[in-house]
């Protein structure tokens, strides 16, 4: 099995030594190490224990035949961009079951026409967690409505949602059966 988890902590910028320390249980720089450059075979319990030390899924340290990575070319700071160091790559964008996607047909608020907006679906006990984010409510006749949420009274009840648009009123949508979380907006340039 290849692994990335070279690449992902050095994107995260941590040492060997602090990984090793954020495992549960800790373990030694020399471990992780080893796992790293693959003279240690990793196994599924290896995957989850440094996963969760970097604050990943442990999908994202496994280099899969069918999931193409992609090439970073420059690092980009407040000084400009500048050629990586060491060869390093990402991983697209992968879907989840309980993701949904927002194409934007029409430019609106901070979105562009041509943007993606993936959403992550919620049930009625977290949309609490939501508040002040972008969210995509389900409405009757198959409508939607999506904007800010402002405000939210208990689980299941009133919605208060500011639309996008300059000038437009807020709403107030009563016990939605889901919304839709923005996560990830996706722009083509």
């Amino acid at each position: 099995m290849i692994t990335a988890i070279r690449e992902v902590r050095r994107a995260k910028g941590l040492t060997l030594e602090e990984v090793a320390q954020r495992c549960d249980p800790p373990t030694t720089a020399q471990t992780i190490g080893r796992l790293e450059t693959g003279t240690r075979t990793v196994s599924v319990g290896w995957l989850n224990r440094i996963a969760a030390a970097l604050g990943v899924d442990a999908a994202d340290l496994v280099r899969l035949p069918d999931r193409p990575d992609i090439a970073v070319a420059a690092i980009l700071d407040a000084s400009g961009a500048q050629a990586p160091r060491r060869a390093a790559t990402v991983a697209p964008p992968h879907p989840e079951p309980e993701l949904v996607a927002i194409t934007v047909a029409g430019g609106v608020g901070d979105y562009r026409t041509g943007d993606v907006i993936w959403c992550r679906r919620l049930a009625p006990g977290d949309f609490a967690s939501a508040l002040n984010r972008d969210v995509l409510i389900p409405r009757p006749a198959g409508r939607f409505l999506f904007g800010r949420l402002i405000a939210h009274e208990g689980e299941g009840g009133r919605l208060n949602i500011l639309p996008l648009g300059p000038g437009a009123r807020q709403q107030v949508v009563a016990d939605p059966p889901w919304i839709a979380c923005a996560v990830q907006l996706i722009r083509q340039l």
